[in-house]
């Protein structure tokens, strides 16, 4: 199966892009990049040379997924989210040896208009809340708002909300082990 670059989309020479991929309007894929199978990338998107993407990857309108960035297997990235490379940029200051890696984790969301500061890794199935600035890390499961965002709760893997703590079965029958600072499978 054969991946879809609309016509208006530029993927540069070296890009990896895998089968049932899709590249939409005006996006910017750059020579070094990886991308998996079956991706969705909105238009207006930007890719950068040293990213590297899963399958199933969900990248909305206007998204620029830079330098040092990874995207794990169904990882969903709001309209507009943000994501940086550099923790204390300067316009007169060439700063690219010192990018932070940002690894984003299996199954995870990061909602409309969030932003990620560099360096920070955001667990599996991890729920980033529309507009929440994250300036850490982040637990698997972990539900996240504000700014800067903090914790309110934690979700299962399909992104309903888990109550209580201890041995927690969810919605779906999958149990989860709950305490104040983490979430894990059963």
């Amino acid at each position: 199966m054969a991946h879809l670059i609309h016509p208006t989309a530029i993927v540069d020479d070296g890009a990896q892009v895998g089968d049932g991929s899709r590249i939409w309007h005006w996006a910017h894929v750059c020579g070094g990049a990886r991308i998996g199978n079956d991706c969705s990338l909105g238009q207006n998107v930007f890719i950068g040379n040293d990213v590297v993407i899963g399958n199933n990857v969900k990248i909305q309108n206007n998204v620029s997924v830079y330098d040092a960035v990874r995207l794990e297997d169904d990882v969903f990235c709001g309209p507009s989210m943000v994501f940086t490379n550099v923790h204390n940029p300067r316009s007169a200051i060439a700063r690219k040896a010192e990018y932070r890696p940002t690894l984003v984790k299996r199954g995870a969301t990061l909602g409309a208009n969030c932003t990620i500061v560099c360096g920070a890794t955001i667990g599996e199935f991890a729920f980033v809340g529309a507009g929440a600035v994250i300036t850490h890390d982040v637990p698997a499961f972990a539900l996240m708002v504000g700014v800067p965002a903090r914790r309110v709760g934690w979700l299962d893997e399909t992104g309903v909300r888990l109550q209580g703590t201890g041995l927690v079965a969810s919605e779906a029958g999958v149990s989860y082990y709950i305490t104040d600072t983490e979430c894990r499978r059963a």
